[in-house]
Order: C-alpha cells, then sequence, then structure tokens
C-alpha cells in the first residue's frame, strides 16, 4: 500500500500547490503551427508530428518550449510541484531494432551544441556528464545498455541529474491496478506509448509512471523516489526533448506534449494525435508493377550489350549469402559499399598484413564513417554459421576499450570483418622499431594497460556471454586519435554462456601467448586470455617481444628473462630502455610483477580480471610471491611440448607467426 499512498501525498501536493502559487500549463495535441524551438535534426511533419530524430544516423535533436519557466517559488525559492505527460514512439527502418533513446528534460538554457549524439542522448558529453554546473533533470527512454552509465539493461527508463548515471531506473513497462503484476513493453516495438511525471515541491517525490496509447494512467508508478529538485534545477529554466542516433537509421518522435505548473497536467486526447510513421518505405502502385517490367523488357532488347557489361560490373561485388543469414540484419554489410570504401582495396589504403590476410582503411560513402576491413579467408562452410552468429553477437558490444566490430560481409572465398576506425593504429608499432613513431612514455603505456585490463574484464564476466579473445597481443591492442588502448580483432573469439563447460577447439593464437594447458587440452577459457594478457603487460613495460632470439645470457623467454631478473633484484633493469628512467618505479614493478603472475604456467596461480583490475587500482595488494612460487620456465615448458620458439619469431617488425589460422 506504500505507493497508493505515495500517489496520494503527491496528487494532494499538487492541489494545494494549485491554490497556493501561479499556474502555467500548456498541451500540444500534436505540433501543427507551434513555434517549438527546434535544433539540428528535430523537425515537425506536415501531419503535425514532432521528429526529435529524424533517421539520419549518428546525430542529436532538441525541441523545447519556446519560453522559459519559472520553477521556484517566489517565497521560499524551492522548486514547484510540476506534472508532465507525453506520447511518443521510435521507429526505425529494421523491425524491432532501433539505437540510443529520447529523454525529457528540464534545463537552463536550449544550447546543447557541446553534446554529443550516441550513448550521450544529446545531454552532455564524456567531460561534462555529471558535472553540478549542468543543472538539468531528464527522464531517459533507453534502448542500449551502457555499461559506460551502468545502465541496468537494453530497454530501460531512469531518472537522470546532471548526467547519464541514472539515480533510479527500471525496464519499461507498468503495474496492473487489478493484480500488481508487472507487465513489460518495448522501447523497439515501434508503437506508441506514454509517459507520465510528477514532481511534489513539499515531499520532493519524483513519480514516472508510463503505459501503452489507449491506457489509463497506472496508479502505481513505475519508479518512485525521492529527490530536492532545488538543488538542481534554476528558477528559470526550459522543458522539451532531447534524442541521439547511432549507425541505425532511427527516428524519435513525440505525438503530444502536456505540462502544467503546481497542478495535474491535462489529459492528452489521444484520438486527437497525429499517426506515428511508416516503419518501412511505402508500397509502390500497382500502375508501377505493370509499367516496370515492359521498361525493363525494352531496355534489355535496345542496350543488350550495355546489359551484358552491367553483368560483369555487377560480378565484381557478388557476395556469398544464404538464407540463415537474414536474421543478422544489419550486421550484413554489402560488399559494393566496401569496395568503393577501400577505392577497390586500393594498395594505398592498406593497413596491415599477415597470415590472416590483410586488413584496409576505408570510409563509407553513406555516412563518412571511416572503418576498418578486415579480408580474412575461409576456405571451408564447416561451421561459418556459428561464426557469423559470433560476429554478430561480438557486434552488440560496447565499450570504451574494444574496438567496436560493426559487422561482416562474405563474397566466395573470403569473410570481411568491418571495424572502427583507429586512427593512431596498432600498440607493437609504437613498442618496437618503426621509424618516424614516437615511443610511448610511462604514463600513456599505464593508461593503455588499465585500459585493455577493463576491457578483458567486460568479456569474461560483464557482458552477457563469457567472451574469450584468444588473441591478445600488442598488434591487436589499437590506439584511437587520444591514445587510448581498444582491443580489438576478435577474429579468433568464443563465446559461452555463463557457467557452461568449455569446449575443446582448434589450438589458435600467437606463440609468446598461448598458455601451456590449452597446447595440453585445446581448452580455452578466461584464464588462457589471463596468461596472454601476463605476457602482454610484460611486453609494453619491457618494450621486447614475447619470444626473441638467444640473447647474451641465454634467454629467449621474455617471461624468463624478466623471472631472472627478479631472483636477482633487477627487476627495474627490464623496463624499457627507451623510456630512459622517466617512468613510475612503484607502478613499474607492480605491472612486471603482475604480468609474471598471469603468465604463470600454472591456472590455479593466475588472478582473473576482477583481481587484476583491483591490483592495477591499488584497491588490493598483490600477493607477496616467493622465488618458489615463480619456480618456471617456460622455454622448457615450451620445449617439452615440441615447441621451437627460435623458428617462431624473427626479431624484425613482421607480423608474429600463428599456431593455426582459425576455425
Amino acid at each position: 500500500m506504500k505507493f497508493f499512498h505515495s500517489c496520494l501525498v503527491l496528487f494532494l501536493c499538487l492541489q494545494l500547490a494549485s491554490i497556493t502559487t501561479s499556474e502555467v500549463q500548456f498541451l500540444y495535441l500534436g505540433f501543427t503551427g507551434t513555434n517549438l524551438s527546434l535544433d539540428d535534426t528535430a523537425t515537425v511533419t506536415s501531419n503535425g508530428l514532432l521528429q526529435v530524430t529524424n533517421g539520419t544516423i549518428n546525430r542529436k535533436g532538441h525541441a523545447f518550449h519556446p519560453t522559459p519557466l519559472h520553477f521556484r517559488t517566489p517565497s521560499n525559492g524551492m522548486v514547484q510541484s510540476f506534472s508532465v505527460t507525453f506520447v511518443f514512439g521510435i521507429r526505425s527502418s529494421y523491425l524491432s531494432m532501433s539505437r540510443q533513446g529520447l529523454a525529457f528534460v528540464v534545463a537552463p538554457s536550449k544550447n546543447f551544441s557541446d553534446a554529443l549524439p550516441n550513448q550521450y542522448l544529446g545531454l552532455t558529453n564524456m567531460v561534462k556528464n555529471n558535472k553540478t554546473t549542468n543543472h538539468f533533470l531528464a527522464i531517459e527512454l533507453d534502448t542500449v545498455e551502457n555499461m559506460e552509465f551502468n545502465d541496468i539493461d537494453s530497454n530501460h527508463v531512469g531518472i537522470d541529474i546532471n548526467g547519464l548515471n541514472s539515480i533510479q531506473s527500471h525496464s519499461v513497462g507498468y503495474y496492473d491496478d487489478m493484480n500488481g503484476s508487472f507487465h513489460k513493453m518495448s522501447l523497439n516495438s515501434g508503437e506508441a506509448m506514454q509517459v507520465w511525471l510528477e514532481y511534489c515541491g513539499e515531499s520532493k517525490q519524483i513519480n514516472v509512471t508510463m503505459g501503452s496509447l489507449e491506457m489509463e494512467k497506472p496508479v502505481r508508478p513505475l519508479i518512485s523516489t525521492t529527490y530536492d529538485l532545488s538543488t538542481v534545477i534554476q528558477e528559470s529554466a526550459y522543458v522539451g526533448f532531447s534524442a541521439s542516433t547511432d549507425e541505425i537509421d532511427t527516428r524519435h518522435c513525440v505525438l503530444g506534449w502536456s505540462f502544467s505548473m503546481n497542478r495535474p497536467a491535462q489529459k492528452i486526447n489521444i484520438s486527437k494525435l497525429p499517426k506515428l510513421p511508416r516503419n518501412s518505405p511505402k508500397p509502390q502502385s500497382k500502375l508501377l508493377d505493370i509499367i516496370l517490367p515492359i521498361a525493363t523488357a525494352s531496355f534489355i532488347i535496345v542496350l543488350g550489350a550495355a546489359i551484358i557489361l552491367l553483368i560483369k560490373r555487377k560480378w565484381r561485388y557478388a557476395e556469398l549469402k544464404e538464407y540463415w543469414e537474414v536474421e543478422f540484419g544489419p550486421h550484413r554489410l554489402s560488399y559494393k559499399d566496401l569496395y568503393h570504401a577501400t577505392e577497390g582495396f586500393h594498395d594505398k589504403y592498406l593497413l596491415g598484413a599477415g597470415g590472416f590476410g590483410k586488413v584496409y582503411k576505408g570510409v563509407l560513402q553513406s555516412s563518412r564513417q571511416e572503418i576498418a576491413v578486415k579480408r580474412v579467408s575461409h576456405e571451408s562452410r564447416q561451421g561459418i554459421k556459428e561464426f557469423i552468429c559470433e560476429v554478430v553477437s561480438i557486434g552488440h558490444i560496447r565499450h570504451r576499450n574494444l574496438v567496436q566490430l560493426l559487422g561482416y560481409c562474405r563474397r566466395k572465398g573470403e569473410l570481411l570483418l568491418v571495424y572502427d576506425y583507429m586512427s593512431n593504429g596498432s600498440l607493437d608499432k609504437y613498442l618496437y622499431c618503426v621509424e618516424g613513431r614516437r615511443t610511448l612514455n610511462w604514463e600513456q603505456r599505464f593508461h593503455i594497460i588499465k585500459g585493455i585490463a577493463s576491457g578483458l574484464l567486460y568479456l569474461h564476466e560483464k557482458w552477457e556471454k563469457v567472451v574469450i579473445h584468444r588473441d591478445i597481443k600488442a598488434s591487436n591492442v589499437l590506439i584511437d586519435s587520444e591514445m587510448n588502448g581498444h582491443l580489438g580483432d576478435f577474429g579468433l573469439a568464443r563465446l559461452y554462456d555463463h557457467g557452461t563447460d568449455l569446449q575443446t577447439t582448434h589450438v589458435v593464437g600467437t606463440m609468446g601467448y598461448i598458455a601451456p594447458e590449452l597446447l595440453l587440452t585445446g581448452k580455452a577459457s578466461p584464464l588462457t586470455d589471463v596468461f596472454a594478457f601476463g605476457t602482454f603487460l610484460l611486453e609494453v613495460v619491457c618494450g621486447q617481444r614475447p619470444v626473441n632470439h638467444k640473447t647474451e645470457d641465454g634467454q629467449a623467454i621474455l617471461a624468463d628473462w624478466v623471472l631472472e631478473h627478479w631472483r636477482k633484484d633487477l627487476l627495474t633493469k627490464t623496463v624499457d630502455m627507451r623510456l630512459r628512467g622517466n617512468y613510475n618505479v612503484d607502478e613499474a614493478s607492480l605491472v612486471l610483477k603482475l604480468g609474471l603472475l598471469c603468465s604463470h604456467p600454472f591456472t590455479n596461480v593466475r588472478p582473473n580480471m576482477q583481481q587484476v583490475m583491483l591490483y592495477l587500482d591499488y584497491e588490493l595488494p598483490l600477493p607477496e610471491l616467493t622465488h618458489v612460487d615463480m619456480s618456471f620456465s617456460m622455454l622448457s615448458l615450451m620445449q617439452d611440448e615440441g615447441f621451437d620458439p627460435y623458428t617462431l619469431l624473427s626479431s624484425s617488425c613482421a607480423t608474429t607467426s600463428e599456431v593455426s589460422g582459425g576455425r
């Protein structure tokens, strides 16, 4: 009965406020002829529909009531009670798939020019997010689970104060008035929905309620919390909507809007609202269906030679596509688009090559987005469906330290994987003999290490499935324009449900990063990734490859070489000489010891990635290991398994050899 009492208090609060203070209210049943303040992609269609975003990708839009409202009571300066109702809908070209979201916002200004689209909903950016100087309240309706903001799922409503980390959120839906059961709704359904927002100036209570278009307002709110908005909203503020898109052409629409100060908002008459746009283009007329075949036949007769030439040209873009790939929707990219994006995979756009194939830089003509295209050969159809399923699944991962896998394309005997382009290339180019490229300082190296650890923790424990990368190394860490590290190349990754037994698979990876148990059993696990990450730590700190030719002291394996120096209390002597002594000794020692711990041949000694993050953040002390604990030699272990490390790697800048080409 608690929520019935809270609703009664809020209703009495709004009624009492209407007697004691001034009232402001407005009602929009469609937006034809209104003088809303619109910017960027926000438009009003001919039938009166407010489109805050119009389907353009990677953009934002805003629509505000034209004049500011006075929210504070003159007598005591506290924010007055107010009530909001609006009807909205989200549509895209893909059925049941849209991206990012819409927010109702109360803000001191209509100027959001420095805000970003995509996950920032056009409200803030990575620097300003959660700043108390923002002074905004937002009710977000979000279709993406962004780990950056600790979102609960990809279909939620949240109350946001000064940033996109919601103070309280809930999956979208409503509570039945009859039996109190929760009914889930989907923002991606393409249907119109209602939202009710109420704030009581006396009790500081915020209620957010949702329902379908035809419903009366449910008695029990979806979210109810207490927060003093007098600490947030300024005396004069604007009310309106903000929305953004990413790579899906989403339209965030508002059909009607009601606002009242110090009294309940007026009810919206749904019969007078405009209609949402179609999910797909309008069907062609029957007349066009008749004329088009006739015109096509005539064209073939007159220009037969040209048609033959056109067919030859079309063969250049021919793709391999099977019936089961239809379900993957936008993750299946056009070979023609990729061909034009790279100017026919011209050598001037070649970024790198190795046993996996070649990687090219490209620019998609439709969106001007920079991409990296990896061409991988697949000689057999066996397992290709499972492989594509995993590629598409990985494409849903969103993390600031993981390279975004945008999609794939299949053509003849090759598979093309499409990634976000990273302007500064791969980390190994900074660590090894590339002329003209500056050496990374210690702060940059430590920042990259922590970033990759965060991304790997997300793959192992935070996402909906367990993702085992299977190829962690410096050449697969890409650097963006701000020198942040991103773990990429998911071509060898495997996905498992949490709690399931791992299956035996081909031994793939790069020598020097492969855990001993993987060679013995063929079973990849999060701890085999941890082993590779440990080798990566040593590689970044020492500036040396995991496997080298024989050195003067006879050590060929980097882990053995670092271990020997640790035993002699000369650990810092292994730090990259190009740093010229300009580094944090404590941090470098921590990373080196952690690298040895992670690359230990026995799995029960290695930490998991959650522990690794705690060690790197100094929230958990690194365990004290004795020389007995670390009495192992990777060189001897490799030789015991029949591998000759000296023939597997050269000391040049060539890409390291792979034990296996993949699945």
